[in-house]
């Protein structure tokens, strides 16, 4: 649920922790000068699901509407795949996407962020499985939060290092809840799996226009990484202290085309509110226009 006091000209946040309930995630997130904010809704690493009963959400809205937080966002359990050739595993990871969305509409979230899974095996079986298992969800849980399918590096089975199986995944969702599914993309995770970022900056975001849609991008996770360019490798590093470097970031605060996406850090923590806040101060220097040199 967004939270608008005023306006702002960034939507630029972190992903926040919610270490002693969901309703202390906005203060965190104000603690930074956030107006975008991504939160796990229960333990990422844990199977075991929970429901958010009335309290809980009242305390969460009340606590968000303190804050200049516009667009919230979370992301789905790790364990989640969607894609699997298992029944069992697929009937579990099923099971907990929905929890996901049931809370993620309890709460009032924007935003489901989810990797599309790994296929274990045969791709084009993998993505069928995914966007099937997707529909399914959506099916069951009505409402107005976006799946937002995050874009990976391409290490082993994983499904969305390339556009085309984004596109593909979309493409085999119902009418009825496609405009339920989006894509989130990860700088760290373009630039890990090929698409060159630093060199072909226009280039890469032309074909995810023409392959995807720009209209299908409905958030951005703003990572530096650790490893080379078409590494396939998720490690996430300080922006502007990687192997991207400083442009590729500088391009996205500056474009106007994104300025309606949220963008969302998830670099280290050295000091969590410390570390972000820098963070965010950095994207937003990056946003502001050079000045001209006086003669």
């Amino acid at each position: 649920m967004a939270a608008s006091r005023r306006p702002h000209p960034d939507l630029v946040g972190a992903h926040i922790s919610i270490a002693g309930g969901t309703h202390h995630a906005p203060a965190r997130a104000k603690a930074i000068r956030a107006t975008a904010m991504q939160i796990f809704t229960k333990m990422a690493s844990r199977w075991a699901e929970r429901a958010c009963l009335d309290a809980e959400c009242q305390a969460f809205r009340a606590a968000l509407a303190s804050t200049d937080v516009r667009v919230t966002m979370a992301h789905d359990s790790y364990l989640i795949n969607l894609a699997s050739p298992d029944p069992v595993l697929r009937r579990r990871s099923i099971e907990s996407f929905v929890a996901e969305l049931q809370r993620c509409e309890a709460l009032g979230l924007n935003l489901l962020v989810s990797h599309p899974g790994n296929h274990m095996g045969d791709l084009a079986s993998g993505i069928a499985r995914n966007a099937d298992a997707l529909t399914e969800a959506l099916e069951r849980v009505p409402g107005s939060c976006v799946v937002a399918m995050e874009g990976t590096a391409g290490s082993g089975t994983s499904i969305g290092a390339r556009f085309e199986e984004l596109a593909a995944l979309i493409a085999r969702v119902p009418d009825a809840h496609r405009l339920r599914v989006g894509v989130c993309v990860d700088t760290c995770h373009l630039y890990s799996a090929g698409h060159d970022l630093v060199r072909d900056f226009d280039g890469v975001w032309q074909r995810f226009d023409d392959v995807i849609g720009r209209e299908r991008l409905r958030a951005m996770h703003l990572n530096d990484s650790r490893t080379p360019f078409g590494s396939h490798r998720d490690r996430h590093e300080l922006i502007g202290k990687g192997s991207l470097g400083p442009k590729p970031f500088q391009r996205i605060m500056r474009d106007e085309r994104f300025r309606a996406v949220p963008k969302v850090i998830e670099t280290p923590k050295v000091e969590e509110t410390v570390t972000d806040r820098r963070m965010l101060v950095r994207l937003r220097a990056y946003g502001r226009l050079p000045r001209a040199r006086q003669s």
